[in-house]
């Protein structure tokens, strides 16, 4: 028996991990009706375990993308992209572009193909959105910081992104 608290309205919950089925991915939280996952659950419970605690505090899994928001500028009209799985290349609409996601701007700066970001299921059934610079001639602003060769950041909410001059928001 371990005590969690459910993430969406937080009823401290007595679950006996034993009697829970197996094959089933959620069940829902008694007062609230929302689902938890039981991945989550028996992760946090493994955890507890070892390390002596007494309530497992349980986050909810994102099911849906995130949005990466254009931000306006002189060059550049707000745009908005939603992100599901699958690896999008995002740079500047021009007619013969390689990018699936094609930003309306006259920033010459930003390339063709600028980033890459990759939106891929964790096993909590969650979405985990991956950003990593695409061998821009102009690089990548991450937070203030430029991305390194190869380097793959996790994105988070209120993350900026800067392609030459062009500014985008990730946000979950």
């Amino acid at each position: 028996m371990i005590s969690v608290k459910c993430p969406h309205c937080n009823v401290g919950l007595k679950v006996d991990e034993q009697k829970i089925p197996e094959g089933i991915a959620s069940f829902k939280c008694p007062k609230c009706k929302e689902e938890i996952p039981i991945s989550v659950l028996r992760k946090k419970a493994k955890n507890n375990a070892a390390s002596g605690g007494n309530t497992a505090i349980l986050q909810p899994a994102r099911k849906t993308g995130g949005k990466l928001a254009v931000l306006p500028s002189a060059d550049t009209p707000a745009q908005a992209f939603l992100l599901q799985e699958g690896l999008y290349i995002v740079g500047r609409k021009v007619s013969v572009s390689k990018a699936n996601i094609c930003i309306e701007t006259g920033d010459k700066l930003m390339s063709r193909s600028h980033i890459r970001i990759e939106v891929k299921r964790n096993p909590q059934g969650g979405l985990v959105h991956s950003l990593s610079d695409n061998n821009s001639k102009n690089r990548t602003l991450y937070n203030g910081k430029y991305l390194n060769e190869g380097e793959v950041i996790v994105l988070k909410n209120n993350d900026e992104i800067i392609l030459g001059h062009t500014v985008l928001q990730f946000n979950e």
